[in-house]
Protein backbone atom coordinates (compact mmCIF):
# COMPACT_ATOMS: atom_id res chain seq x y z
CA UNK A 1 0.00 0.00 0.00
CA UNK A 2 1.48 3.50 -1.14
CA UNK A 3 1.85 5.87 1.58
CA UNK A 4 -0.71 8.30 2.64
CA UNK A 5 -3.46 6.13 0.17
CA UNK A 6 -5.65 4.97 1.79
CA UNK A 7 -6.55 1.13 2.88
CA UNK A 8 -7.71 -1.53 0.35
CA UNK A 9 -11.52 -1.89 -0.11
CA UNK A 10 -12.84 -3.51 3.05
CA UNK A 11 -15.95 -4.29 2.10
CA UNK A 12 -17.55 -0.97 3.46
CA UNK A 13 -20.88 0.73 1.58
CA UNK A 14 -21.38 4.36 1.66
CA UNK A 15 -25.22 5.22 3.14
CA UNK A 16 -25.53 7.53 0.30
CA UNK A 17 -23.69 10.73 0.99
CA UNK A 18 -22.72 13.27 -2.49
CA UNK A 19 -19.57 14.16 -2.56
CA UNK A 20 -19.27 17.41 -0.25
CA UNK A 21 -19.01 20.96 -2.49
CA UNK A 22 -16.12 22.46 -0.87
CA UNK A 23 -17.77 26.25 -1.05
CA UNK A 24 -20.71 24.69 1.28
CA UNK A 25 -18.06 24.25 4.01
CA UNK A 26 -17.16 27.18 6.24
CA UNK A 27 -14.86 30.24 5.25
CA UNK A 28 -12.26 29.46 7.78
CA UNK A 29 -11.50 26.07 6.50
CA UNK A 30 -11.26 26.81 2.67
CA UNK A 31 -7.53 27.40 2.90
CA UNK A 32 -6.86 24.19 4.46
CA UNK A 33 -9.42 22.32 2.39
CA UNK A 34 -7.00 23.84 -0.47
CA UNK A 35 -4.06 21.73 0.76
CA UNK A 36 -3.67 18.52 -1.55
CA UNK A 37 -4.16 15.69 0.88
CA UNK A 38 -7.68 17.19 2.07
CA UNK A 39 -8.80 18.44 -1.83
CA UNK A 40 -8.15 14.73 -2.77
CA UNK A 41 -10.82 13.71 -0.09
CA UNK A 42 -12.95 15.84 -1.10
CA UNK A 43 -15.11 13.34 -3.27
CA UNK A 44 -15.35 10.38 -0.98
CA UNK A 45 -18.72 9.88 0.57
CA UNK A 46 -16.90 9.12 3.89
CA UNK A 47 -15.01 12.64 3.81
CA UNK A 48 -18.05 14.76 2.63
CA UNK A 49 -20.02 12.98 5.31
CA UNK A 50 -17.44 13.25 8.15
CA UNK A 51 -16.84 17.28 6.99
CA UNK A 52 -20.91 18.17 6.97
CA UNK A 53 -20.97 16.33 10.99
CA UNK A 54 -18.06 18.81 11.68
CA UNK A 55 -19.79 21.96 11.24
CA UNK A 56 -21.46 21.15 14.52
CA UNK A 57 -18.32 21.92 16.07
CA UNK A 58 -17.05 24.90 17.64
CA UNK A 59 -14.99 27.04 14.98
CA UNK A 60 -11.65 26.30 16.71
CA UNK A 61 -11.95 23.23 17.79
CA UNK A 62 -13.38 22.53 13.90
CA UNK A 63 -10.28 24.29 12.23
CA UNK A 64 -7.88 22.36 14.89
CA UNK A 65 -9.04 18.89 13.63
CA UNK A 66 -8.57 19.42 10.09
CA UNK A 67 -4.87 20.80 11.25
CA UNK A 68 -4.71 17.70 13.29
CA UNK A 69 -5.61 15.41 10.40
CA UNK A 70 -3.00 17.81 8.02
CA UNK A 71 -0.40 17.54 10.27
CA UNK A 72 -0.76 13.75 10.68
CA UNK A 73 -1.07 13.35 7.12
CA UNK A 74 2.41 15.48 6.71
CA UNK A 75 4.06 12.97 8.84
CA UNK A 76 2.93 9.51 7.38
CA UNK A 77 4.52 11.13 3.51
CA UNK A 78 7.46 12.07 5.27
CA UNK A 79 8.10 8.67 7.04
CA UNK A 80 6.26 6.19 3.90
CA UNK A 81 4.00 5.21 6.46
CA UNK A 82 0.54 3.70 4.93
CA UNK A 83 -3.04 4.33 6.67
CA UNK A 84 -6.30 4.75 6.24
CA UNK A 85 -6.45 8.28 4.71
CA UNK A 86 -9.96 8.72 4.55
CA UNK A 87 -10.94 7.08 8.37
CA UNK A 88 -8.30 8.95 9.45
CA UNK A 89 -9.97 12.55 8.60
CA UNK A 90 -13.40 11.33 10.05
CA UNK A 91 -11.63 10.24 13.47
CA UNK A 92 -9.94 13.49 12.79
CA UNK A 93 -13.46 15.17 12.54
CA UNK A 94 -14.56 13.59 15.76
CA UNK A 95 -11.76 13.27 18.09
CA UNK A 96 -12.90 16.10 20.32
CA UNK A 97 -16.74 16.22 19.55
CA UNK A 98 -17.07 14.76 22.94
CA UNK A 99 -15.72 18.10 24.30
CA UNK A 100 -18.81 19.71 23.29
CA UNK A 101 -22.16 19.52 24.74
CA UNK A 102 -23.60 19.67 28.57
CA UNK A 103 -24.36 15.41 29.13
CA UNK A 104 -22.31 13.92 31.85
CA UNK A 105 -19.46 12.06 30.94
CA UNK A 106 -18.61 8.42 31.81
CA UNK A 107 -15.90 6.54 32.36
CA UNK A 108 -13.15 6.83 29.30
CA UNK A 109 -13.91 10.95 29.42
CA UNK A 110 -14.51 13.13 26.71
CA UNK A 111 -12.36 10.53 24.47
CA UNK A 112 -14.42 8.13 25.16
CA UNK A 113 -16.94 9.93 24.42
CA UNK A 114 -16.28 11.42 21.24
CA UNK A 115 -15.08 7.41 20.36
CA UNK A 116 -18.89 6.45 20.75
CA UNK A 117 -20.23 9.25 18.31
CA UNK A 118 -17.58 8.20 15.93
CA UNK A 119 -18.62 4.57 16.14
CA UNK A 120 -22.27 5.76 16.26
CA UNK A 121 -21.55 7.66 12.61
CA UNK A 122 -19.16 4.99 11.04
CA UNK A 123 -21.85 2.08 12.27
CA UNK A 124 -24.41 4.34 10.17
CA UNK A 125 -21.78 4.93 6.95
CA UNK A 126 -22.02 0.90 7.11
CA UNK A 127 -17.96 0.94 7.60
CA UNK A 128 -16.85 -2.18 8.55
CA UNK A 129 -16.32 -3.71 12.31
CA UNK A 130 -12.39 -3.91 11.92
CA UNK A 131 -12.35 -0.65 10.50
CA UNK A 132 -14.45 1.04 12.89
CA UNK A 133 -12.43 -0.58 15.76
CA UNK A 134 -8.89 0.76 14.51
CA UNK A 135 -10.48 4.15 13.92
CA UNK A 136 -12.36 4.62 17.29
CA UNK A 137 -9.06 3.09 19.69
CA UNK A 138 -7.48 6.10 17.71
CA UNK A 139 -9.95 8.67 19.27
CA UNK A 140 -10.23 6.84 22.48
CA UNK A 141 -5.75 7.25 23.04
CA UNK A 142 -5.64 10.58 21.39
CA UNK A 143 -4.98 12.09 25.10
CA UNK A 144 -2.70 9.49 26.54
CA UNK A 145 1.08 10.88 26.76
CA UNK A 146 2.25 8.73 24.14
CA UNK A 147 0.77 5.95 21.96
CA UNK A 148 0.48 2.44 23.12
CA UNK A 149 3.29 0.23 21.70
CA UNK A 150 0.63 -1.92 19.85
CA UNK A 151 -0.95 1.07 18.32
CA UNK A 152 -1.96 0.72 14.52
CA UNK A 153 -0.77 3.77 12.40
CA UNK A 154 -4.14 5.55 12.41
CA UNK A 155 -3.36 5.77 16.41
CA UNK A 156 -0.30 6.49 15.98
CA UNK A 157 -1.18 9.29 13.41
CA UNK A 158 -3.83 10.78 14.93
CA UNK A 159 -2.19 11.13 18.45
CA UNK A 160 0.95 12.95 16.52
CA UNK A 161 -1.44 15.23 15.00
CA UNK A 162 -3.45 16.28 17.66
CA UNK A 163 -0.71 16.94 20.22
CA UNK A 164 1.34 18.60 17.90
CA UNK A 165 -1.22 21.25 16.94
CA UNK A 166 -1.98 22.38 20.42
CA UNK A 167 1.54 21.88 22.18
CA UNK A 168 4.15 21.87 19.26
CA UNK A 169 5.22 18.44 20.49
CA UNK A 170 6.93 16.25 17.79
CA UNK A 171 7.34 19.57 15.53
CA UNK A 172 11.14 18.35 14.56
CA UNK A 173 9.35 15.13 12.95
CA UNK A 174 6.92 17.52 10.82
CA UNK A 175 9.32 20.97 10.15
CA UNK A 176 7.19 23.76 9.58
CA UNK A 177 3.93 22.37 8.96
CA UNK A 178 2.82 23.48 11.59
CA UNK A 179 4.01 27.19 11.57
CA UNK A 180 2.47 26.93 8.07
CA UNK A 181 -1.05 25.61 8.99
CA UNK A 182 -1.25 27.89 12.08
CA UNK A 183 -0.83 30.69 9.55
CA UNK A 184 -3.47 29.57 7.06
CA UNK A 185 -6.19 29.48 9.71
CA UNK A 186 -5.08 30.73 12.55
CA UNK A 187 -7.06 30.04 15.95
CA UNK A 188 -5.59 32.21 18.11
CA UNK A 189 -5.72 30.95 21.73
CA UNK A 190 -6.59 28.01 21.05
CA UNK A 191 -4.30 26.37 23.38
CA UNK A 192 -6.08 28.48 26.46
CA UNK A 193 -9.65 27.52 25.55
CA UNK A 194 -8.89 24.39 24.33
CA UNK A 195 -7.89 23.78 28.17
CA UNK A 196 -10.82 25.58 29.28
CA UNK A 197 -12.72 22.92 27.19
CA UNK A 198 -11.13 19.76 28.77
CA UNK A 199 -11.28 21.02 32.22
CA UNK A 200 -15.34 21.91 32.03
CA UNK A 201 -15.08 17.94 31.06
CA UNK A 202 -13.81 16.72 34.35
CA UNK A 203 -16.48 18.72 36.04
CA UNK A 204 -18.87 16.80 33.91
CA UNK A 205 -17.84 14.03 34.32
CA UNK A 206 -17.81 14.55 37.89
CA UNK A 207 -21.39 15.28 37.85
CA UNK A 208 -24.23 12.59 38.01
CA UNK A 209 -26.27 11.80 34.95
CA UNK A 210 -29.71 13.77 34.90
CA UNK A 211 -33.18 12.48 35.00
CA UNK A 212 -33.55 12.96 31.47
CA UNK A 213 -30.17 11.30 30.35
CA UNK A 214 -31.32 8.38 32.45
CA UNK A 215 -34.50 8.01 30.51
Amino acid sequence: MTAGREAPDSGDKSAGWPAVAPESLPGAWQPLLERPALAELLGHPLAGAALTRMRRLPPGVAVHSLRTFLLADARARIEGTAYDRVGLLAAAAFHDSGLVGRAPLGRGGFPGRSAELLDRFLAGQQVGTARRGALTRAVREHMRPFPARDAGPEARLLHFGAWLDVTGRGERLAPGDRRRLAALAPTPWFAVSFSARVAACGLRRALPASASARR
